[in-house]
């Protein structure tokens, strides 16, 4: 008995719509944000309208910045005839890395009018990062 593979013949040119799909129902979902830089420090802005602080996580490692939760529907339909709705609900994700300045044990977020913002300060340049003459012995 010969067994064939799925990834044989024309099996894979079908699946190739979907294939990508959930990331891409993923990106559909994900809050908008934006990123700035000052003088002195990074932020991120994410827009969670209607997202609750205790439903929301945020975590930094690795030179990553998480931000993951959950908006939760809490409407009524009584009798109410709906003709389309554009809101959404459902988990998210969105994961921001840091640059290399980025002191990411000082992060710091504030959630205000629906807006998460993460602020992460820079780290301190290093003194004594100039040059410096270096003597050339003789072999």
């Amino acid at each position: 008995m010969v067994e064939k593979s799925v990834s044989s013949g024309h099996w894979p040119q079908m699946f190739d719509p979907f294939r990508n799909f959930g990331a891409r129902v993923a990106d559909w979902l994900a809050p908008a944000s934006e990123a700035s830089v000052n003088g002195e420090t990074y932020r991120i802005a994410v827009e969670l309208p209607g997202v609750a602080e205790k439903d929301i996580d945020l975590t930094v490692e690795n030179g990553m910045v998480t931000v993951k939760g959950e908006k939760k529907s809490s409407r009524e339909e009584k009798g109410d005839t709906w003709y389309f709705s554009e809101r959404q609900y459902g988990s998210f994700s969105r994961t921001f890395r840091l640059p290399a300045d980025a002191d990411e044990n000082a992060v710091s977020a504030d959630l205000k009018d629906g807006v998460l913002t993460v602020t992460v300060p820079k780290l301190a340049p290093e003194k004594g990062t100039g040059s410096k003459k270096v003597q050339i012995s003789k072999g």
